[in-house]
């Protein structure tokens, strides 16, 4: 079944139960290769992902990403995969330092939002985490203390329903020609007549 976007990132969510079911290896190389396809900074690519299948490691990298009562659902994941950071190119490197901005943390948010909708398309579940002890995981899976390991992601069979996403009100994020304009002056949205999305309709008052 082919899926429009507008319906695959309202599929995607942070899911945190899953059924006790391996994922197929054809499944996370196709999850893993949209990832590699995501845009960076000059093309360059900062980053590694590193997938653990294996029951006994999973155990342990979810000992490591338990604590103050988070990631409990870790111990039923089917597949975590590691995102590391690697370095930029030369030219990503000189740009971050001349605008004093990290290009790489962008550039893996690209890769870990292809990674999670291309998840959703065939119907696996993800959860990002930002919590967990990285020295033990850098321990578990190869990763050398130098580097940093940013996020893990769940990935496997949700078992639990799709929910309403909740979200900041449209106009409380967007506005056209001057962030400063006020609700009231922003005017109200609506679709045009071919459908083609949101526009800004002039206030008629």
């Amino acid at each position: 079944i082919v899926m429009d976007f507008s319906e695959l990132i309202l599929k995607r969510q942070s899911d945190r139960k899953y059924a006790p079911k391996p994922v197929a290896r054809e499944h996370i190389l196709k999850c893993l290769e949209a990832a590699r396809m995501a845009p960076s900074a000059c093309n360059s690519q900062p980053w590694k992902f590193v997938v653990v299948e294996d029951p006994s490691l999973l155990k342990e990298m979810s000992d490591a990403a338990i604590g103050l009562g988070m990631n409990k659902f870790t111990a039923s994941v089917p597949v975590i995969v590691a995102v590391v950071q690697e370095n930029m190119n030369l030219e990503a490197k000189a740009g971050a330092l001349v605008k004093n901005k990290d290009y790489s943390m962008m550039d893996l948010g690209f890769a870990i939002d292809h990674f999670c909708l291309q998840a959703a398309e065939l119907g696996l579940g993800t959860c990002i985490m930002g919590w967990f002890d990285e020295k033990k995981i850098k321990e578990l899976v190869g990763i050398p203390q130098k580097k940093r390991l940013m996020l893990i992601i769940s990935l496997g069979y949700n078992l639990k329903p799709k929910r309403k996403k909740i979200r900041k009100d449209f106009d409380k994020v967007v506005s056209f020609e001057d962030m400063g304009l006020s609700e009231d002056l922003i005017g109200r949205l609506f679709k045009d007549e071919r459908g083609a999305g949101f526009v800004l309709a002039k206030n008629e008052d």
